[in-house]
């Protein structure tokens, strides 16, 4: 309406909400913003049946279920669902980044990077679990922390069928079948599937410890051995049996424990066949063979 364009250019908002006293420019937002007080969702969607308040969220939604990406970049032809995902990427191009640190100085292309980075100085953890109120800085962190306590497990792998909690778990999963190890020393050229094995690894060749006990003031290269070793002090035990309630420090521990209960035997003798619940005794039983020979 002309009018409106009028309020708009010249900053006037004399549409005012009856409820809260908010005030806009065009009509038609406060239309939208009444509905946050009544709850009204006019806008269903025919494929899962979300509702929403405002027709533009509800497009955007629409085009998770038909792949619709009207949004097309000029310059590489890369196609997105949002106007503002193709907004964001046209900076990988310009190079721009608008979003500047004013604790670091570091600059970042898109707001939502920005906000995650900017936590880091604050410690601002804004996501909580209603379950344990444990808080974390990054929605994605709540939601797979949350499957810790829902035993979700969504990302399988089409090989054997395991099942994670993490996608980044399923990825390193992957290797074990590929094989794939993308992360090289530089000193030696060992591989090594995770990147913090190689992080590990790196530190036999600087001598870099930089994990202390403040109990006996021992220092350790990798933080899961600093751990282990902590918990000859504390006497923590956290890895428990389902089936007998007995703990354990270490995780292996406790798998090794498990097979009391299921009977399973996965070291087996290619000499006699003979299997065993555990790599220890698997091991002196080997040496009955080798010792045997002349």
């Amino acid at each position: 309406l002309p009018g409106e364009q009028i309020n708009v250019r010249l900053g006037g908002k004399p549409y005012s909400g009856a409820v809260c006293d908010k005030a806009f420019a065009l009509s038609f937002h406060l239309k939208l913003h009444r509905r946050t007080h009544t709850g009204e969702k006019p806008y269903r969607c025919t494929v899962c049946d979300k509702a929403f308040a405002d027709p533009s969220v509800f497009k955007k939604h629409h085009r998770t279920h038909t792949g619709e990406k009207p949004y097309i970049c000029s310059v590489c032809d890369k196609a997105f669902a949002k106007s503002s995902a193709l907004t964001t990427h046209r900076r990988t191009h310009t190079g721009e980044k608008p979003y500047s640190c004013t604790v670091c100085d570091k600059a970042f292309a898109d707001l939502s990077t920005f906000k995650k980075h900017h936590r880091t100085h604050t410690g601002e953890k804004p996501y909580s679990c209603p379950v344990c109120d444990k808080a974390f800085a990054h929605s994605f962190a709540l939601t797979s922390h949350s499957r810790t306590h829902t035993g979700e497990k969504p990302y399988i792998c089409t090989v054997c069928d395991k099942a994670f909690a993490k996608s980044s778990a399923l990825t390193t999963h992957r290797r074990t079948h590929t094989g794939e190890k993308p992360y090289s020393c530089t000193v030696c050229d060992k591989a090594f599937a995770q990147s913090f094995a190689l992080t590990s690894h790196s530190r036999t060749h600087t001598g870099e410890k930089p994990y202390s006990c403040t109990v006996c003031d021992k220092a350790f290269a990798d933080l899961s051995t600093f751990k282990k070793h902590h918990r000859t002090h504390t006497g923590e035990k956290p890895y428990s049996c389902t089936v007998c309630d007995k703990a354990f420090a270490q995780s292996f521990a406790l798998t090794s424990h498990s097979r009391t209960h299921t009977g399973e035997k996965p070291y087996s003798c290619t000499v006699c066949d003979k299997a065993f619940a555990h790599s220890s005794a698997f091991k002196k039983h080997n040496k009955t063979h080798t010792e045997d020979r002349p």
